[in-house]
């Protein structure tokens, strides 16, 4: 055989196993910022808002989380992105939804106190249980050992200290008490860590009440039988949340990009939030399930925003502290077309609080990204402060740089505001917040245009790089705290 022969039949072979004399594709370019928001249109976000708006309208009116609307909404996102090359995960949750909130009561002599019931899905027998009181040994009542014999059909008291309210219940349990009574001032702080460890309230098989200090020392008085009234009932409700991440990019950078899926019971929530699922949903779309990217991206839907949070902060508590070392950073999209739109960043830097507590470093530098994209969109940015009620707080509970935009909720336009963006001053940014007048004819089209590309802006930079003076902290250097046991 010729060596002009020989080199074609290899090369044949090779042709088979690898496409030979076929070079390899080009991989896409880098999306830059710029790019990647030009492609999020207003058009493409309202296809998107009508289909949701269409899910309401066939399901009751609403999407709400436990119901066959936000079901309908999940199979929604997950097409799309499964349709686009994207692998996509829908990890179910578990939460609970308070059927009737009652009234958890303690009655110490003529006194009543109001009382938290921990005891979740275990209510006290109808009128309440009464017995004596007792205290252990060492507060704390972190063992059977630290009460008294004689405890049965009693009530147990003891404080918030040393250990999880599952080893208090249980030590009072051991010793036949009928119920317990935990002590804990609350307050700001709340109560101390690791007292309700995730699904405590599973392993309850007595009643629990939380009560507060003025309670503490009336049953620390007492010499007569107290009563504990538990009447709230709760169930369980299944959920789920919906994750799909880049197959390419770095996966230990990971960039994070959330809106939550759900709407209230009240209305279909085409502002709140389908407005921010239009947005994030469509920036993957954008940038696809290959880009080249740098850093990975990965795309979160969460269930039970409006159910405490419940599906962003069951995704926190179930990652590792090395799984939370790889995010680098969370970036969170909750309504963009408010009717009587503001132009917000999450306040990163704190700067518009003088009494505010820091936050993880690398959030002001996000704020900083977002506030530049505005202003470049002719919209001058303005800080909202951090706040406990959307899904960026599991994620700063853990440590974690967040940032993110809106248009605002329930909070009235100030006449500088108003000044400053047009609309109404004295109206509440989106009045029809939380209600079924959030539909699809009450979007802000103006401005989800301006904020779904700013979702695109943010993602493409950070894919691109969390360096410089708008980065966040390197692996490293990251300290994240693992939120589940």
């Amino acid at each position: 055989m010729t060596g002009r022969r020989a080199a074609a039949t290899v090369c044949a072979v090779i042709a088979v196993l690898a496409g030979c004399g076929s070079p390899p594709p080009e991989p896409p370019e880098m999306p830059s910022p710029q790019d990647l928001a030009a492609k999020v249109t207003i058009d493409a976000m309202r296809i998107h808002l009508q289909r949701f708006s269409e899910i309401a309208q066939d399901h009751d009116g609403n999407r709400a989380d436990g119901t066959a609307g936000y079901e309908a909404s999940v199979d929604y996102v997950v097409e799309l992105l499964r349709d686009k090359g994207f692998e996509v995960d829908t990890p179910e949750l578990q939460r609970l939804d308070t059927v009737s909130p009652g009234r958890p009561t303690l009655i110490v002599g003529a006194r009543t106190f109001q009382v938290d019931q921990a005891s979740l899905l275990l209510p006290t027998p109808a009128g309440g249980t009464t017995g004596r009181v007792f205290a252990p040994r060492v507060a704390a009542g972190c063992s059977a050992r630290d009460y008294p014999a004689a405890v049965k059909g009693g009530i147990a008291v003891v404080d918030d200290t040393k250990c999880s309210v599952v080893d208090k219940h249980d030590a009072a349990a051991d010793r036949g008490a009928a119920a317990l009574v935990v002590i804990s001032a609350g307050g700001r702080n709340g109560s101390p860590p690791g007292l309700f460890p995730r699904g405590y309230y599973e392993q309850m098989a007595i009643p629990v009440a939380v009560a507060g200090e003025e309670a503490g020392a009336a049953l620390r008085r007492t010499s007569t039988p107290a009563r504990v009234v538990l009447d709230a009932k709760n169930v369980k409700v299944r959920s789920r949340n919906v994750v799909a991440q880049t197959k390419t990019g770095a996966t230990t950078d990971i960039v994070l990009v959330g809106a939550h899926l759900d709407s209230v019971a009240a209305g279909p929530g085409i502002n709140d939030n389908a407005s921010g699922v239009a947005a994030v949903l469509e920036t993957a779309l954008q940038l696809g399930s290959q880009p080249s990217v740098t850093n990975a991206v990965r795309f979160a839907f969460w269930g039970a925003e409006e159910k405490n949070l419940a599906g962003s902060a069951d995704y926190v508590y179930g990652l590792s502290r090395d799984e939370l070392n790889s995010l680098a950073l969370y970036l969170n999209f909750d309504m963009l077309g408010s009717p009587n739109a503001g132009y917000f960043t999450y306040d990163g830097d704190q700067s518009a609080r003088a009494d505010a507590e820091g936050v993880p470093i690398g959030s002001e530098g996000i704020e900083r990204t977002l506030a530049s994209y505005l202003n470049l969109a002719g919209k001058r940015p303005a800080d909202l402060p951090l706040s406990q009620r959307t899904d960026y707080q599991s994620f700063l509970a853990a440590g974690m740089p967040v940032g993110g935009m809106t248009t605002g909720a329930d909070g009235r336009k100030t006449t500088v505001q108003a000044r400053l963006w047009g609309g109404e001053a004295g109206v509440a940014f989106d009045p029809n917040y939380h209600t079924a007048r959030d539909d699809l004819e009450a979007i802000n089209e103006d401005a989800l245009a301006v904020m779904g590309s700013g979702v695109a802006f943010a993602v493409a930079t950070y894919a691109t790089s969390i360096e410089g003076v708008n980065g966040v902290p390197e692996r490293a250097k990251r300290h994240r705290r693992a939120l589940g046991p």
